[in-house]
């Protein structure tokens, strides 16, 4: 298990590699688990993560995608436009929103972006809480 602190446009995280193999590894953000899918290389992949050249913080191999484990939600997820932290959820499951309706709050770059839906339909499911750290291309909730 290794333990590292980044800041990414002025956010901070948590990082904790928790189990890693040549083809996935399991790593917490935040105090979010995630699997990441480590693409295969020709040479033999010895760490997910590059050495630092120098000592310092170590920097993590960017061509690594960090995501969500794989669902069956298709074109059914609403994903997150940028990275940031849940602010508000002004929906429920069962609920039925309208296309621009706001459903979520997200603060990115010191700055509040309400996420609307992007279709008509039900909230099948919601994949965060209030205070959450999302990526870029997270799934934030299920409309359908």
């Amino acid at each position: 298990m290794k333990q590292y602190k980044y800041k990414i446009n002025g956010n901070p995280y948590n990082v904790v590699v928790n189990n890693i193999n040549e083809e996935a590894a399991e790593v917490e953000v935040n105090g979010t688990t995630y699997s990441v899918q480590i693409e295969p290389k020709k040479k033999k992949i010895t760490s997910a993560f590059k050495k630092p050249a120098q000592a310092g913080k170590p920097q993590p191999d960017v061509k690594t995608p960090v995501a969500r484990q794989p669902s069956n939600t298709g074109s059914n997820a609403l994903k997150s436009p940028l990275p940031g932290i849940i602010l508000e959820i002004a929906c429920k499951v069962g609920d039925t929103v309208k296309k621009g309706q706001k459903v979520l709050v997200l603060e990115a770059m010191k700055m509040e972006n309400n996420i609307i839906a992007d279709r008509d339909g039900t909230i099948k499911d919601i994949k965060v809480t209030k205070g959450d750290s999302v990526l870029e291309g997270a799934e934030l909730l299920i409309i359908a």
